[in-house]
């Protein structure tokens, strides 16, 4: 398995600005009426008028209570926070700390839980924190250059020297990804994010990418990842965990991604070899 600790990353949040443009700038992005936000928030669309120009001075409390009712991830509530003149509510803990040895090692047990199935967790910047022997298996004969920390998943997938060329549906995963890093970089604001994105964008499609259809035709039940190894293709369905009601901003953009088999051909393979 491999393990890395994952730095702490700036907020998104534009500094200089009082909380309530910027909570102004979460509802609009959310497509939420004052009126709206404040049923939600047990308040009055005057109260959240007067908010947002500035009129009123929010409490802790209702910084906080807006903040749920309009998604805003946690590094961003402590940045709202901080703009009406309250200190952060949410600790932000290396992964490295002490504190977090209960949750590495319970991190760690998953992962390896999983295998011979492949299984990652990486940080909001798509950077790999933990990798069990299933994803190192996949990355067998990937250039060093590529696998120098900090390990980025996102550039190592697309990455023309990475794994694209043996991505079978290169084009339809490519889209997929590119699709789920717009959507992060829509609700987290996040510029060193936006930056990763224009450059895994730019990676040119190998010409000799296959096309997206597999030789026969097999009913997934969600989009594939179909990737070459030693000559035989694998099939998998991804799924992402995240922590439930997180308490600390680390602990927040930390993603779980496991790989299942998506055929009974790829489960006999990892078998196989795992065994």
């Amino acid at each position: 398995m491999t393990t890395v600790a994952s730095g702490a990353r700036a907020s998104a949040t534009p500094s200089g600005q009082g909380v309530g443009p910027l909570l102004r700038a979460w509802r609009e992005r959310r497509r939420v009426s004052q009126l709206e936000l404040a049923l939600r928030a047990d308040s009055s669309a005057r109260h959240i008028s007067f908010i947002e120009t500035g009129r009123s001075r929010p409490s802790e409390e209702m910084v906080l209570r807006l903040a749920e009712h309009l998604d805003v991830p946690v590094r961003e509530r402590n940045a709202l926070l901080l703009a009406a003149g309250y200190a952060p509510h949410y600790r932000e803990t290396p992964l490295d700390d002490p504190a977090m040895d209960a949750l590495r090692a319970g991190v760690e047990r998953l992962i390896q839980g999983y295998e011979p199935y492949p299984a990652l967790v990486v940080d909001a910047m798509y950077d790999v924190v933990a990798a069990n022997r299933g994803i190192m298996m996949l990355l067998d004969g990937i250039p060093e250059s590529l696998l120098a920390p900090p390990l980025n998943a996102m550039r190592l997938t697309l990455h023309p020297q990475g794994l694209a060329p043996r991505i079978r549906n290169l084009r339809e995963w490519r889209g997929h990804l590119l699709s789920q890093m717009e959507r992060q970089i829509a609700l987290h604001r996040s510029a060193p994010l936006r930056e990763l994105y224009e450059e895994v964008a730019a990676f040119p499609v190998p010409e000799s990418a296959p096309e997206s259809e597999p030789e026969e035709f097999v009913p997934y039940f969600a989009l594939p990842l179909r990737i070459e190894h030693e000559g035989r293709t694998l099939s998998f369905i991804s799924s992402i965990s995240t922590f439930n009601t997180p308490m600390d901003v680390t602990v927040a953009e930390l993603a779980i991604e496991t790989f299942l088999p998506a055929d009974p051909a790829t489960v006999k393979y990892l078998h196989t070899r795992a065994g």
